[in-house]
């Protein structure tokens, strides 16, 4: 199983928000560069970098700092934010990232997202799927669809998506456990896909209990900048695995 930092973007400034709320913005480094370059020296190989501004404003805008870490490091980036239009897309890739993910497009234009799919292949585009009460939730999560979590996959499964990252905002730097139950279900239903949690992990084991679940990978955010799991136990969960 994958570990996978998270940084999200606000103002150029790695921060976390508390289920997707932006007034609970919390700045833990003014360079996130930096904060990148410690995950790497740690072992750490992936990054999920989120660009909030983008989420909001519907267009990216925080590339210069993706363009930063993947010129100055070594890591293999995904970018999520704000991904609504083709040009989007080739600045994000222009600036260096490995795969994009974008959740808002899949639920709003659909079309397009599938000609992402096609034109870039299924490598190098995840489907974000974020959910509150199992619904589908887009626009920086500013905004509930009827859309149900484990249908939405099927459907973008049946468009040729492998990889998946499924946040329950309600678990979102809450530091309360990941949405286990959730994640085996969804790998029940929907045969051979990737699926990368995101949300809730708050300690060693919750890292555990999702690898052990068959979990493709894991974004962990808050976890790291709360010290609750440290850059040396990730490190050894690396070697180890």
């Amino acid at each position: 199983m994958r570990i996978i930092p998270a940084i999200d973007i606000i103002e150029g400034k790695c921060v976390r928000l508390t289920k997707g709320d932006y007034s609970t913005k919390k700045v833990y480094n003014e360079n996130p560069l930096e904060v990148a370059k410690q995950f790497e020296d740690n072992g750490i190989q992936y990054l999920h970098l989120v660009d909030l501004d983008g989420a909001k404003a519907s267009r990216v805008i925080n590339y210069k700092v993706l363009e930063s870490i993947a010129s100055r490091t070594n890591l293999k980036i995904d970018f999520g934010g704000g991904l609504k239009s083709d040009d989007d897309l080739k600045i994000v890739f222009n600036s260096g990232a490995r795969q994009i993910t974008g959740g808002s497009i899949a639920v709003k234009n659909p079309e397009i997202f599938e000609n992402w799919i096609e034109t870039y292949g299924c490598e190098r585009i995840i489907l974000g799927a974020d959910a509150y009460n199992e619904k589908i939730a887009i626009s920086g999560w500013q905004e509930e669809s009827d859309l149900n979590l484990i249908p939405f996959i099927e459907t973008f499964k049946s468009k040729g998506i492998q990889y998946v990252i499924c946040t329950d905002i309600a678990k979102d730097g809450m530091l309360a456990g990941p949405s286990v139950s959730l994640y085996q279900r969804i790998m029940n239903d929907i045969a051979s896909i990737k699926l990368i949690a995101s949300g809730g992990v708050s300690e060693y084991k919750d890292i555990m209990d999702l690898q052990n679940i068959g979990c493709e990978g894991v974004i962990i955010g808050k976890a790291i900048y709360e010290n609750k799991i440290s850059l040396k136990q990730l490190e050894q969960f690396i070697i180890n695995n």
